[in-house]
């Protein structure tokens, strides 16, 4: 990725906020051993059997799926991430979206290996080189998914596009998925062009 979006993708920080010890699941599995409440609910997560969740020939702990457009009378424009090319071809072709419509993305994503702790959303938008919107969505701390829930879905706080003349026209954006740990999990260029209508009637 080009530097110039580096620090734009930093997360924001709260003051005095720390990090968490981390844990495996064999040290969660251990905590309060004898607590049968706890027990169930660490069972129901999966983190009770100090085992490895996930492909051990796959370093990757959270795994992202899947992402989405959703548009209340719509259909999704649905990306399969793990597609061949997929990513890539998100900053060339430009997808259209409606001035003033309102719209918000979903994420279908599997956590590997241990806890996920503090999984955000970071994204940038620029046009013309100008940055003119930077977003950030905090999606939670996640347990390892197991056969019983192999994937999570998380949909976004719905945003609303601009709308008038200026509005109008082609847009480029850097999205970037990170951790309290500051482990980035994905990271792509993408662009949308801002109409005065649907390009597609659906």
């Amino acid at each position: 990725m080009p530097d110039h979006h580096e620090d734009d993708l930093a997360a924001s920080r709260t003051e005095g906020f720390k990090v968490g010890e981390k844990k495996s699941l064999a040290e969660y599995a251990e905590l309060d051993k004898n607590d049968d409440s706890l027990n169930r609910w660490k069972a129901s997560l999966g983190l009770n059997t100090g085992e490895p969740i996930g492909d051990p020939n796959d370093p990757r702990k959270c795994i992202i799926k899947s992402l989405a457009l959703e548009v209340e009378g719509r259909q999704d424009v649905v990306i399969d991430v793990s597609a061949p090319g997929a990513l890539e071809s998100l900053k060339d072709k430009p997808f259209t979206i409606k001035e003033g419509a309102t719209f918000r993305i979903k994420v279908v994503f599997a956590v590997h290996h241990e806890v996920l702790s503090g999984l955000k959303y970071l994204q940038v938008v620029r046009r013309k080189g100008v940055r003119v919107s930077k977003d950030e969505e905090m999606l939670g701390s996640f347990a390892p998914s197991t056969t019983g829930k192999p994937t999570y879905e998380k949909k976004f706080n719905p945003e609303e596009a601009p709308s008038g003349m200026l509005a109008r026209g082609h847009y480029n954006a850097v999205s970037k998925f990170l951790d309290d740990d500051n482990n980035t999990h994905l990271q792509f260029e993408w662009s949308f062009d801002i109409a005065k209508d649907w390009k597609f009637q659906i």
